[in-house]
């Protein structure tokens, strides 16, 4: 079996000492729905068995099968405490828990993690955990991001089953369940609001190891002295440790405001009061062993730093949410987050979502049945959801923009959802409808464009904050680094990496940077990384090669700013 993979505690704003992973090796087996089995494996877990990395990677999960986890795991008498939780990074897409032959409980939706309670089922010595997984895929309506069970193009080998760490903690009955963590620059403050049953507590804010302020309050609202903002400039984090007479969490924060502010002629994304212009790249967090799931948690550092290097402040995390740990290294690392909720809904029909838009179709969302969105179920499922998301990186110090839909996938009631979003996170701007189909000036506090082939250009007279949220795709085929070697996708595909760096200066030099001054608030550009047949990443899918001089492209991005 394989090293493990992402040992590390899973949870940066809220981490305790109670820790065991269930990482390694499960037994797994394969079933169809009629319950015969179709093979008996080693699984490297969390990696999922359509992957190179799991040990697997020889078949795909259909709609009619199902895969059953098992392991054991040892419990000692110094690890128990009054109440021992499970959790689950994240499992695609439903799943059934059982401990010791008892169901424990269920979930369904596969990007978010969840828990439960296990403390009655559990015993000291060996346990058992079982689990058992069913994935539609495509074939169903909920979030499912790009995966499709027949893949190409600009859609992606499907995954199933556990995808991110399993792990066990074990918690006091006064232990603290969450911590909103809401920063104030305007009064040199932060308010952490604490979830837990204890009458007692004690909040301690730290500048390194000095405690710099106190409190006791469950709803504190707490002064910094000497405050230092966080940018991806100087990305300053101040560190927190939480206590009531059971437990103990650590936790960090970063003093930092989003706003939309004008700057005597244009609408800007403004950062701690001032107009910041994000210069980004589309990442959508696929790897070439393990799909969705990072290698380790050295490999996601890596890359924030790499991208980091070439000049990028920003990372649009595409379709996906990522392991919490990938967040914890753009905020000290100081890269700005621009999160995709993960799409759902019927088929993705290329005409409607792909075609129409470039003739200037327009279509009302409210109108299901155009973009596929008739079915209630997924519907309701996707809200449940967005709440879901919004707490899980609601302390996320880089986070800046949310992004509700993209490019029609799954799209309905965006007005209207976006008002949701608003209600349950005003600290960050929303981009409603990333590329179209836009619902008018009233919808979204950007106007967010896509252009590929066509010129750039930004529209006159826009009241919203104009960016430009995907564009370039530029792509090199980089041999013996390629998925396949015959099926290429790109934008525009150049023969050698001279007239690739070419093709790219004239395109930030004669056509991006100009627009800055007419407007452009943001730009991103297509895309971090190779995935499958798409060869547009400035890395290889592999991640072995660079493609670009890292200089080249520091030197351009060095221009994408306010003069």
């Amino acid at each position: 079996m394989k090293t493990i993979s992402h040992t590390e505690y899973p949870r940066p704003q809220l981490e305790r000492d109670s820790y065991i992973n269930l990482n390694g090796e499960w037994n797994l087996t394969h079933f169809t729905r009629s319950n015969e089995p179709k093979g008996q494996y080693k699984i490297n877990v969390p990696f999922s068995p359509e992957t190179k990395a799991s040990g697997l990677g020889h078949f795909i999960l259909q709609p009619n099968e199902q895969l059953v986890y098992e392991r054991e795991f040892d419990l000692t008498t110094d690890f128990i405490k009054d109440i021992t939780l499970l959790h689950f990074g994240a499992v695609d897409y439903s799943c059934i828990c059982s401990i010791n032959g008892k169901e424990v409980g269920s979930h369904k939706g596969g990007f978010l993690p969840f828990s439960f309670d296990i403390s009655q089922y559990i015993k000291i010595g060996k346990n058992e955990i079982k689990l058992t997984v069913t994935d539609p895929t495509d074939t169903g309506t909920q979030s499912r991001g790009k995966q499709k069970l027949k893949r190409g193009g600009i859609w992606y080998t499907p995954q199933s089953g556990i995808w991110q760490t399993v792990w066990m903690e074990s918690v006091s009955n006064d232990y603290i369940k969450d911590i909103k963590i809401t920063p104030n620059i305007d009064s040199n403050s932060v308010e952490i609001l604490v979830t837990t049953e204890s009458p007692k507590i004690t909040i301690q804010v730290l500048d390194g190891k000095t405690v710099i302020a106190e409190s006791s309050e469950k709803n504190a609202n707490i002064h910094i002295p000497n405050m230092e903002l966080w940018s991806p400039d100087h990305p300053k984090l101040y560190g927190l440790l939480i206590k009531t007479p059971g437990d103990t969490i650590k936790s960090y924060f970063g003093m930092r405001k989003f706003s939309i502010g004008f700057d005597g002629k244009f609408k800007r994304l403004f950062l701690n009061n001032k107009p910041y212009f994000h210069n980004g790249l589309l990442d959508q967090g696929y790897w070439s062993e393990g799909l969705l799931t990072p290698p380790n948690d050295e490999s996601m550092e890596k890359e924030i730093k790499l991208m980091k290097d070439m000049g990028f402040n920003m990372l649009r995390k595409h379709i996906k949410i990522e392991p919490l740990r990938w967040y914890y290294h753009c905020d000290r690392l100081g890269m700005l987050v621009w999160q995709d909720f993960v799409c759902g809904g019927g088929a993705y029909e290329t005409w409607k979502v792909a075609y129409l838009p470039f003739i200037g179709w327009k279509t009302k969302d409210t109108k299901y049945k155009f973009l596929n969105r008739t079915d209630e179920v997924g519907r309701n499922e996707f809200i449940s959801e967005m709440d879901k998301t919004v707490n899980l990186l609601k302390n996320t110090v880089s986070l800046s923009v949310w992004v509700l839909f993209n490019e029609g996938w799954g799209q309905f009631d965006s007005v209207q959802l976006t008002e949701k979003l608003r209600k349950l996170d005003n600290t960050r701007t929303i981009d409603s409808v990333s590329g179209w189909y836009d619902q008018g000036p009233n919808s979204s506090d950007l106007k967010s464009l896509h252009l590929y082939y066509q010129k750039l250009k930004v529209p006159k007279n826009e009241s919203r904050v104009i960016v430009l949220s995907e564009f370039g795709g530029y792509s090199l085929k980089t041999e013996g680094h390629v998925f396949d070697d015959k099926k290429l996708f790109g934008y525009k595909i150049l023969p050698d990496k001279k007239s690739l760096e070419t093709e790219y200066r004239k395109l930030f030099e004669t056509e991006l940077i100009p627009l800055i001054e007419k407007g452009l608030s943001a730009s991103i550009y297509t895309q971090v990384s190779d995935v499958e047949e798409e060869i547009n990443g400035l890395v290889t899918y592999d991640r072995k090669v660079v493609k670009f001089d890292i200089e080249f492209l520091r030197e351009l991005n060095s221009k994408l700013v306010y003069q």
